[in-house]
């Protein structure tokens, strides 16, 4: 650490020594270069990108690179979740640990160099306590993009990786993409990177500056003590521990393994739930497809579920776990909803994994389709996946994709007003029809464009919508809108995060006007809920209870895959 922080400040007072006296920072990225030059023998006439690469490999070579991503160990499958992702960002927030009847709960954390652990039968409650900072700390991150899921952010990610950057992908809030915390560790280097990805691309990428003048601690009590240690691991004789995060404890939910508090990216707290991935799934099937669907969709879901946790251990590498425990990868509630008929259905197909080539799959599935699967690239930015494609979600094919492409408006409105004949067709979410008024369209779009920072977000008002074009499965692939200030074109998945009222990408729009000569709103006529990709729980609840067994539904959502049992020569 020393040699990083002396190295740094080397280069940047040799930056600023060179810098002042200079006119503009074009002149400064010049002395730079020849600096770097001088210092490292590393010929500087690159573009911008190389300019990056040249000067990530100096800090590679002065060690100041971030370790890699957590990497899944096959024999134990210890997973780490964040039940509670954020906690500290409301100064009232509080959790309860307790331990179940007749066990006690054993903490452990540090003290200055030394480790302390207490032991208590009694529940211990965490309060965030705002301290004030002796002076105001600055939090800086480059942010390179901000996007409504992972799947976008981690293709923008990888664009930028590919041009020689160190990039991480974070969750403050929406997904983003972040210039690396530990390699653009100052100020001068930030502004220098910002400086020179604004000139050399159209990327709207911006500097996010916070000043902090105080900051989230958390406290408890135990034994009439108080303690403030910023890292805290939890674990009992059981391996069970409540989490209530209300004062009410019948909404307490019950942990199998143990719980670390731990600092995170966004200068809050995360509650993290180790367990292995087997006791994980019994958390995962009841709150995702329900403890009473038939055995065979069950079994689907579970292997599907298991895949989808080891193809996903990436997600939250800046703050240190791999999984949260919401829709944004899978719902996860604890051992409260276990049941028998679930925990059957994770035994019967303990360690089975969905594979293609050999690999895990990318196990993507969602509540309802709406009557058709999707590509990967219908909703998300990324190559696709051969075992990701449109596929018809009914048990007889009545609809043919080639011939009746659902990309041609008038074939998809026809598709969409069909209600017979689908594995989903007594589902209540497998069509809608919502009618939003122009003031809350706009209430609704303006704050989405704040969230990207972009400077469309300055309109007043909606002139016109328009879908402008579809995919092959007939998701929304871009919407055109007019403002007063400009038109500019939304895509894929950021449909649904830029309005209210649709379900999916699977919708068409019509004007209304209630009776007025002026634009009222719009009608959003669709179907399904969620992105639409693989597997539609509602779908495999169908089909099994047509007879079907968890192979042939799986092979049937994800075609030419295979079912393996996880090995060490499974590609994770």
């Amino acid at each position: 650490m020393r040699q990083k922080n002396r190295a740094t400040k080397q280069l940047e007072n040799q930056l600023q020594r060179r810098i002042n006296g200079q006119k503009t920072l074009d002149d400064s990225l010049s002395l730079f270069y020849e600096t770097l030059r001088e210092r490292y023998q590393v010929a500087m006439k690159f573009s911008f990108w190389r300019f990056s690469h040249t000067v990530l490999t100096i800090f590679c070579l002065l060690g100041l690179t971030a370790a890699s991503g957590p990497e899944s160990n096959i024999q134990d499958r210890e997973l780490k979740i964040g039940i509670v992702q954020r906690f500290g960002d409301k100064p009232t927030a509080k959790l309860e640990l307790e331990p179940t009847k007749g066990d006690r709960l054993e903490l452990k954390f540090q003290v200055g160099n030394k480790q302390q652990i207490l032991f208590t039968k009694n529940p211990v409650k965490l309060e965030t306590v705002m301290q004030a900072l002796p002076q105001s700390a600055v939090e800086e991150v480059v942010v390179l993009g901000t996007y409504r899921t992972f799947e976008t952010a981690e293709d923008s990610a990888n664009k930028w990786r590919s041009q020689g950057m160190k990039v991480e992908i974070a969750q403050p809030e929406r997904w983003q993409v972040w210039a690396k915390r530990d390699v653009y560790s100052t100020p001068l280097l930030r502004r220098l990177l910002l400086h020179n990805i604004q000139a050399s691309t159209k990327e709207k990428v911006y500097l996010d500056t916070k000043i902090r003048k105080q900051v989230p601690r958390v406290s408890w009590v135990v034994d009439g003590k108080r303690y403030s240690p910023n890292d805290l691991e939890i674990s009992t004789d059981k391996n069970l521990i409540r989490v209530n995060k209300t004062e009410k404890q019948e909404f307490g939910r019950l942990y199998a393994g143990r719980l670390n508090l731990q600092p995170n990216a966004y200068g809050t707290y995360t509650l993290v739930n180790q367990v292995p991935l087997e006791t994980y799934l019994r958390g995962v099937l009841p709150y995702e497809i329900g403890t009473d669907a038939p055995t065979a969709s069950l079994e689907a879901q579970a292997i599907l579920a298991r895949t989808y946790a080891l193809r996903n251990l990436r997600r939250f590498a800046a703050d240190n776990y791999q999984l949260c425990a919401d829709t944004h990868c899978q719902v996860y509630g604890g051992l409260n909803g276990a049941a028998a008929k679930t925990d059957r259905a994770i035994a019967s197909t303990s360690g089975q994994v969905l594979t293609y080539k050999n690999e895990l799959v990318d196990a993507l599935y969602s509540s309802t389709t709406g009557g058709v699967t999707a590509f990967f690239s219908d909703v998300w930015n990324g190559d696709d996946r051969p075992y990701l494609r449109p596929v018809l979600d009914a048990a007889t094919n009545f609809w043919n994709l080639s011939k009746q492409s659902l990309a041609d408006e008038k074939n998809f409105q026809k598709f969409i007003n069909r209600q017979q004949g689908f594995n989903e067709s007594k589902w209540d979410m497998f069509r809608w029809h919502k009618e939003t008024s122009l003031k809350d369209i706009t209430k609704d779009l303006q704050k989405f464009l704040q969230v990207k920072n972009s400077p469309d977000a300055k309109f007043q008002t909606i002139q016109a919508m328009a879908v402008v074009k579809r995919s092959h499965s007939g998701r929304i692939l871009e919407l055109a809108v007019k403002t007063d200030r400009s038109t500019f074109v939304l895509h894929k998945d950021e449909v649904r995060s830029a309005f209210a009222a649709p379900k999916s990408t699977l919708f068409y729009i019509e004007p209304l006007n209630k009776g007025k000569s002026e634009l009222w709103g719009y009608a959003f006529i669709g179907g399904g809920l969620g992105h639409g990709v693989g597997l539609s729980q509602t779908g495999a609840q169908n089909l099994a209870k047509l007879g079907w067994s968890s192979p042939k539904i799986l092979q049937f959502y994800y075609p030419g895959t295979q079912i393996q049992i996880l090995s060490k020569e499974t590609k994770l």
